[in-house]
């Protein structure tokens, strides 16, 4: 049999217990929370591929619009401005030896843009795409596109303004498949699918 003061103090101990367990789970939830809040990711080419997605995604799509493709602009002030939702990929930057976002001055890459209207399925979004260079040393990043002219062919503007080691990943490689799976997964979520 047990004492009245035996029982008490498990009791009391208990309260302790369950208080403690509390304090944890709400420190765990802190720190989950603040993991997800935005901060940018520690390693740089997690960083610059999320600097390129978002100055694309707030861009006007005007300023990476090319071969092209006309989006269609919102015609009063009370139409809302068409949601960009851009996959890219980062083919290199420079400095080369920069350790830090704030170092980079030109980012060298490729981006797929869809503009996401209303129920409009990604196989018939507007889409804008291509090869791309962001100069990192303004706010905001500038855009630059490459495009054939009546007198410069595609592949000739490319090795124009990229470096060699980046203009030849250029010319074959895109969007990597998981960059791709979640540009299309955001695609559906902008455009209510």
């Amino acid at each position: 049999m047990t004492s009245r003061e035996t029982f008490a103090g498990w009791y009391r101990n208990r309260f302790v217990w369950v208080a403690a367990i509390l304090a944890m789970t709400a420190g765990a939830v802190v720190l989950a929370n603040s993991a997800d809040s935005g901060a940018e990711p520690a390693d740089l080419q997690a960083q610059i591929m999320t600097r390129m997605r978002t100055t694309l995604e707030r861009a006007d799509p005007g300023q990476h619009n090319h071969a092209g493709h006309n989006v269609r602009q919102a015609s009063t002030g009370q139409e809302a401005k068409p949601t960009v939702i851009c996959g890219v990929r980062v083919y290199g930057y420079e400095p080369a030896e920069a350790t830090a976002l704030v170092d980079v001055q030109t980012v060298y890459g490729f981006h797929l843009c869809g503009i996401a209207e209303p129920k409009r399925p990604w196989d018939w979004a507007v889409k804008l795409a291509g090869p791309v260079i962001m100069d990192m040393s303004t706010e905001p990043p500038g855009i630059q596109v490459v495009e054939a002219t009546a007198d410069v062919m595609f592949v000739d503007r490319l090795r124009e303004m990229f470096p060699n080691k980046y203009a030849d990943l250029a010319l074959k490689e895109a969007l990597a498949g998981p960059e791709m799976a979640d540009l299309r997964r955001r695609y559906d979520a902008a455009a209510g699918l």
